[in-house]
């Protein structure tokens, strides 16, 4: 075609409008769908946030106050609740990903609780493919034979435990026992002492036994039990209730813990910022009045308790040694 040549006819021709596709509102099952997707989601965003968070701290306790090292066989003493349970699916998770190799024991003591359900740890560990034990003892026959009723069993309940888990922990060739505190028991532990017993007193992170046979620890230290509640639901433990200890409810400890839970509401991060696995414990003991050291030495604590004593005062004393800040000693002159 020249330039002088007539364009052809269809170039003349109209162009066709495209024809509009129908827009479909989403019905109510659409949007139902949609919701609960988006649900699942953000749960499994949330799960895993979770998850990292966990294992972050309990590792962060590893390290801080070397809590495991190379060969450990560890004692992971179970109860049934969400802390233990908890505490060993943290752990399993740590042992995979760690540099170093480390043995977990599960062990349960079946204390003869009525209508205690023993099947139900063994099936879950059996599951689970962790080696376990479970001890059966009837301390629950002595706890009721000597405690009245109405008072508080757990200091008689837990020095039984203890003792026969140590006893397990030396036949399973264990070195050292892993129990289930959390960061909120801690602080619970260092309040009572405080508010009814005269002293301030924590729960060490970590702590050698009496005779030095055994080394028990806390991983769960920094961990806020809320978390723990959450990542129970999460997995799905099958959570054993205690008889014992769960069925009284006018528990000194039950009353400090709603006071940290008022403190936790009215003041978001308080609990966190005065968590006794914080080596600034000696700062926090100062701001409750009382007067405070940082020793680095066991040796030098005496001493120092007996001026505070003669002076009539209140003396916290945090030991910085190779376990890092381990313990705080006090004394309450009445």
């Amino acid at each position: 075609m020249n330039a002088h040549t007539e364009p052809s006819h269809w170039l003349n021709e109209p162009i066709a409008e495209p024809i509009a596709e129908p827009i479909c509102e989403p019905t109510d099952v659409d949007k139902a769908k949609k919701i609960e997707r988006d649900a699942v989601q953000r749960a499994a965003y949330e799960n895993n946030k979770l998850e990292k968070r966990l294992c972050r701290q309990v590792g962060q306790a590893i390290i801080d106050y070397n809590m495991i090292e190379e060969g450990d066989r560890i004692m992971v003493c179970m109860s049934g609740g969400k802390d233990s349970y908890a505490m060993l699916d943290i752990l399993l998770k740590m042992q995979q990903r760690a540099p170093i190799k480390f043995a977990l024991v599960a062990v349960n003591l079946d204390q003869k609780q009525p209508g205690f359900p023993d099947h139900i740890l063994p099936e879950y560990l059996k599951n689970l493919g962790v080696e376990f034990h479970i001890e059966t003892q009837d301390t629950y026959s002595i706890v009721k034979r000597n405690i009245a009723e109405g008072k508080t069993m757990c200091s008689l309940c837990s020095r039984l435990r203890r003792g026969i888990l140590y006893s397990v922990a030396r036949r399973l060739k264990c070195n050292k026992l892993a129990l289930g505190h959390h960061r909120d028991d801690m602080l619970q532990t260092f309040f009572l002492n405080m508010f009814f017993g005269g002293k301030l007193k924590g729960m060490p992170p970590k702590l050698s036994s009496d005779n030095g046979e055994f080394m028990v620890i806390r991983p769960l230290a920094n961990v806020a039990e809320k978390d723990l509640i959450r990542w129970a639901a999460h997995r799905q433990f099958p959570i054993i209730p205690c008889t014992l200890c769960g069925s009284q409810q006018n528990l000194q400890r039950v009353q400090i813990g709603n006071m940290l839970r008022g403190w936790e509401k009215q003041y978001p991060g308080r609990v966190k910022s005065t968590s006794l696995a914080n080596p600034d414990f000696v700062a926090y003991a100062r701001a409750f009045g009382a007067e405070a050291w940082l020793l680095d030495t066991p040796e030098k604590i005496e001493p120092v308790l007996s001026a505070a004593l003669a002076a009539d005062t209140v003396a916290v004393v945090v030991v910085k040694t190779s376990l890092k800040y381990i313990s705080a000693f006090a004394t309450l002159k009445d």
